[in-house]
């Protein structure tokens, strides 16, 4: 039976470090925000690397949950899918993930906003689907009568095997210390905007340090982030810590 793990979070949270460390398992198969052509298409938005994303993806929103709930392409026993939640705008929301199971990756907005900020020049609310995770974090919860996994970008920096053992245990799946380091490079598993977003993935070998000090932002984003606190602090108060 395939253990199929949706890990959902917003934008430089830390998403694609996790990617690698679950494709350094022998035992997982990675999917790079899979809707990701889909929400481009359908809301044309504009997003760097917009036309290859789309040129390069099945952009179906029905055709690619079909495919998430299909055989791992590789035979693999777990199934690890990176999500957006700013991407799930189309028609596939919280019920077409029966017998999934969900995750949370979560960073304080400032960090997070910051790290957008340097890639982008703004952002905006929708930029982060701050208010889709925490509705979505509470449907799971109900269903599960407790909180689902969550794990903080901050606290995965600061103690990678403390924290991942604990999600690993929490997923249902073996810990493996294989996950705390990588080659670096790219990898056929990523998407074709990688190009744009993942300079410093590609460099890295494993975890870097957690980043300390206060986060100086423009006033126009220190707004947004006081508006994203509110969601993150909800889930953070159930983070795994090591």
């Amino acid at each position: 039976m395939t253990v199929r793990i949706a890990m959902w979070s917003g934008p430089r949270n830390l998403s694609t470090a996790m990617m690698r460390s679950f494709g350094s398992r022998a035992d997982t198969f990675v999917s790079d925000e899979p809707f990701y052509g889909c929400f481009l298409k359908t809301t044309g938005a504009e997003h760097p690397m917009r036309e290859e994303t789309i040129a390069a993806m099945d952009c179906d929103w029905h055709s690619v949950m079909a495919s998430l709930r299909g055989p791992t392409p590789d035979g693999s026993p777990v199934w690890y899918q990176k999500h957006m939640w700013h991407h799930m705008a189309g028609p596939i929301g919280y019920d077409d993930f029966e017998g999934f199971t969900h995750a949370f990756l979560i960073r304080e907005p400032e960090r997070m906003i910051a790290s957008y900020l340097r890639k982008r020049e703004a952002a905006a609310f929708e930029n982060f689907g701050m208010d889709r995770q925490a509705e979505f974090f509470e449907r799971e919860a109900d269903r599960l009568g407790h909180a689902p996994p969550v794990i903080d970008a901050i606290d995965v920096l600061a103690s990678p095997e403390g924290v991942l053992s604990k999600l690993c245990d929490a997923l249902g799946i073996a810990w493996d210390d294989a996950m705390l380091s990588w080659a670096p490079g790219p990898r056929e598993t990523d998407g074709v905007w990688a190009a744009h977003w993942y300079g410093a993935v590609e460099k890295s070998t494993g975890f870097g340090p957690p980043e300390l000090g206060p986060v100086e932002l423009p006033e126009d984003a220190r707004r947004l982030a006081d508006r994203c606190r509110p969601y993150y602090e909800r889930l953070a108060l159930f983070s795994l810590r090591p």
